[in-house]
């Protein structure tokens, strides 16, 4: 069996079948991805979702889906399914699923009387294109194979309505057609890789439902266009290979294609290679840029998330080249001594404190995990490092400055520079302006491992300017955050304000380094993570002690960024919690972050299934939430598994 796999109960209950959804995208950051059952649950959701970068930098839904119908002595059976209004499911071609495994790719059966028919489909890695194969495994009689193609041609974020402005109009193409509704749009080809007989009876189909933008407050009904449909016979043992795609191709090409794309996956045949894949799937290569996706359907490249996925993304997985590449394309994008946190290519946000300091950790990891030495990466980055030290130092935008006691300040009014970045009607919903616990966890690191780096590559100059400044931190860390009656780190001090919320950011003053604070406090501090943050999930963002916690994230968009923050979990913590842990008890802790490992393998079948969801609820069961693959979640189950396999050494 399937290491990931479902049955017919399963697939035939739709509220099982319908949280469960496919994704694959390629290099250009396009993706396909619908529910276990094929029917798109999201705006987000179709067959082929693609960049239109002429037009805007968001993805595109060109091909909605495909609904494919066997036909048998004049009766027609749809496999197709799709939500319209008050719940109703129409056609209901989930009735006929019998199987679904996802290795080596997502593959579904389907039987209705005596015919068995297969599904596979494949997302090219270096083309917008998806391939769909589709086998007859059993037949009594002559059968017909009919496939009707929905399409969109619309922004992800956005929905479409019937309109008089679609070019409704086909252009034949070997073995297939190709339409554009709308000017300034790619033309998409579908092809067959056999003769087929096309039909021209475009239609709109009107009030197509999305279950979860209903349920995250969004507008969730759009109409979609079927310009006409396909028909064919197909003989038992025969397979059809269907491709959708911005390009004409041969069709005797299809199916050596096929087989070359099904070589190149990795197998999804266990937890761990199921996350390798995963973390493939968050690489984008445009032209000489290389960028990490920070998660899908929704997410864009962000700054801040690359740095913290990026080591477990490409250096656990040794692969060097990418991990170069993604900094230089980062370094390229930087403003002083700040990088672009999203919008790097549409107006782009730089109001992050952290993310050029999250660059020394991923520096300091490609020293850790891939072995370069400390001189090499000093004399690559040392320019772009020293920056990044004097802008904090003199003082950058966003009130980002050193303070006499080697502390770094940052933010203001109305401004969310931290990771906590959430703000919902003008206003921070964690106003965390001042002195940021973690800041200064990643700013005293940032400052250590530069010394370090200098030390090893004989740059005195530096050395020298520099070398008393951990030393002030150090102290002004301890006195500023430390609570003797609390027990533990204040998350954030504002002038005479200081916030004792139990949060997780105060677990970097022990991963990050084990000298900022006494192994004493350490300690201390992780413990309180343990006992009122860790999940078997991730870390919760806030103590469910606290009066703000909110322990299931759900809603319309302003209920949801009030508790984005406030209780929900984060996998991306887990390994940071896992690094602190290990280094203060050593390898009679190892079981125990080996079953945080573990434990998260129930979640490969899961919402975004063989990958990790952005978030999940603080409180039990920790249902998943968010984005249902997220770069910096993957990298940290990772790095966790790499850090298990250290500690053992």
């Amino acid at each position: 069996m399937s290491y990931i796999s479902f049955n017919k109960s399963q697939l035939v209950n739709l509220e099982f079948a319908l949280k469960r959804e496919l994704l694959r995208s390629n290099r250009s950051g396009g993706y396909s991805s619908t529910t276990i059952s094929g029917c798109n649950t999201r705006k987000y959701h179709g067959l082929l979702v693609v960049p239109q970068p002429w037009l805007d930098h968001n993805n595109h839904v060109l091909l909605s889906a495909i609904d494919e119908s066997i036909i048998q002595h004049d009766e027609q059976f749809n496999f197709g399914v799709r939500m319209y209004p008050n719940g109703k499911y129409e056609p209901k071609g989930h009735k006929y699923l019998r199987e679904f495994v996802a290795e080596p790719i997502p593959k579904l059966i389907y039987r209705v009387g005596g015919v068995v028919l297969s599904k596979e489909m494949i997302f090219a890695e270096n083309e917008s294109r998806i391939l769909i194969r589709y086998t007859l495994l059993e037949a009594t009689s002559e059968t017909k194979l009919k496939l009707k193609p929905f399409l969109a041609f619309r922004n992800v974020h956005q929905l479409t309505r019937s309109n008089l402005n679609a070019n409704t109009k086909y252009e034949p193409t070997r073995n297939g057609v190709s339409w554009q509704m709308y000017g300034g749009y790619s033309r998409l080809f579908v092809q067959l890789s056999k003769d087929v007989d096309y039909t021209h009876v475009p239609d709109w189909y009107y009030n197509v439902e999305y279950i979860r933008e209903k349920e995250r407050g969004f507008p969730f009904q759009e109409d979609l266009f079927v310009p006409g449909f396909f028909e064919m016979t197909i003989k038992k043992g025969e397979s059809i290979i269907v491709s959708a795609g911005l390009e004409e191709k041969d069709p005797a090409t299809f199916k050596r294609q096929f087989s070359r794309e099904i070589n190149k996956r990795i197998p999804r045949n266990n937890f761990e290679n199921c996350l390798i894949n995963s973390a493939e799937q968050f690489i984008v290569k445009n032209g000489s840029r290389t960028e990490i996706m920070a998660g899908f359907p929704w997410f864009g490249t962000w700054g801040r998330d690359t740095f913290i996925a990026l080591p477990g993304i490409t250096l656990v997985r040794k692969d060097e080249s990418t991990f170069k590449a993604v900094i230089d394309t980062m370094i390229s994008t930087m403003k002083g001594p700040l990088f672009p946190n999203i919008g790097q290519n549409n107006q782009p946000d730089y109001a992050s404190v952290d993310s050029p300091l999250w660059l020394f950790w991923s520096l300091h990891q490609y020293h850790e995990i891939a072995g370069k030495d400390l001189a090499s990466i000093w004399k690559l980055y040392k320019k772009v490092l020293i920056s990044v030290i004097d802008g904090y130092v003199h003082g950058a935008d966003y009130n980002i400055k050193m303070l006499d006691n080697g502390l770094l300040s940052a933010g203001g009014t109305g401004l969310a520079l931290t990771w906590m970045d959430v703000i919902s009607h003008g206003k921070p919903v964690t106003p965390r302006s001042g002195l940021a616990v973690e800041v200064n966890a990643l700013w005293y690191h940032a400052i250590k491992f530069s010394l370090q780096m200098a030390e090893a590559a004989g740059d005195r100059k530096f050395v020298k300017q520099w070398r008393t400044l951990p030393i002030m931190i150090q102290k002004a860390f301890t006195e500023v955050f430390w609570s003797e009656k609390h027990g533990y780190l204040a998350d954030f001090v504002n002038g005479e304000v200081k916030d004792f919320s139990v949060r997780p950011n105060m677990l970097f003053a022990v991963s990050l380094a084990n000298d900022l604070i006494s192994e004493e406090k350490q300690m201390q501090v992780m413990q309180v993570v343990k006992l009122e943050l860790l999940t078997e999930r991730g870390v919760r963002t806030l103590s469910p002690k606290n009066p703000s916690y909110k322990g299931v994230i759900e809603g319309d968009q302003k209920q949801r960024d009030m508790a984005y923050h406030q209780g929900t979990a984060f996998p991306w913590l887990i390994d940071h919690f896992a690094e602190g842990w290990l280094r203060l008890y050593g390898k009679a802790s190892i079981s125990f972050i080996e079953y945080i490992y573990e434990n998260f393998e129930n979640e490969m079948l899961e919402a975004g299934i063989g990958s990790i969801s952005e978030v999940y609820d603080g409180d039990p069961p920790h249902e998943a939430k968010g984005a249902i693959s997220q770069a910096w979640s993957v990298a940290a189950l990772l790095r966790l598994n790499y850090l298990i396999k250290r500690a053992k050494l």
